[in-house]
């Protein structure tokens, strides 16, 4: 058997199995460990396994970053990151309400939560909850128009009176999004 054929046949077994012993592989093959060593060795070096100290596993899927927007795919670091919960429990995160809102529209039918925190008070809220606050005269760094949101509608109207804006509940909230997207917003500083 040539070395590429028995690259393939690792391979294979690494994705049926997760992880291998060395020692199970040159049984398999009817190779010494030796030749094992140098069948893995390009695999290692193209990131398709890695080698660890108790055999070989299968190196994970490289993705976007975990900080990663969903929606723009900037960093998702602030205290504005917002978590999309799936319906399948999964958990992906947008940089700022901007993103959280648009990509919520697009994907309303596969989502199960949409977690948020309060301006004002730094607390995870349900963004169905909430009252977002869209184009105030504030800058937090992130993508236009900027959204923010309160988890009360006293808190949300105390602060438009003071930084400007237009109050939405997350509907309305997301059709004005949409509206503004048709017209030039962006995912930009």
């Amino acid at each position: 058997m040539l070395p590429i054929e028995r690259q393939q046949l690792i391979q294979t077994w690494i994705e049926e199995e997760g992880s291998l012993r060395v020692s199970e592989l040159s049984k398999r093959l009817n190779v010494s460990e030796m030749t094992v060593y140098r069948d893995i060795k390009p695999l290692v070096e193209q990131n398709k396994i890695i080698k660890t100290s108790s055999g070989i596993i299968q190196a994970p899927v490289k993705t976007a970053s975990f900080n990663a927007c969903v929606y723009c795919m900037k960093e998702a670091h602030s205290r504005h990151t917002v978590q999309i919960i799936g319906l399948e429990k999964t958990v992906e995160q947008a940089c700022c309400l901007h993103c959280g809102l648009l990509y919520y529209a697009e994907n309303e039918a596969n989502v199960s939560h949409l977690l948020c925190n309060d301006f004002l008070y730094d607390t995870t809220m349900s963004a169905t909850t909430g009252t977002f606050l869209i184009g105030a005269d504030l800058h937090i760094n992130c993508c236009h128009p900027q959204v923010v949101a309160f988890s009360t509608v006293v808190q949300a109207e105390k602060f438009q009176k003071g930084f400007g804006g237009d109050l939405y509940t997350l509907s309305e909230a997301m059709n004005a999004l949409l509206r503004k997207t048709d017209c030039g917003c962006s995912c930009s500083l």
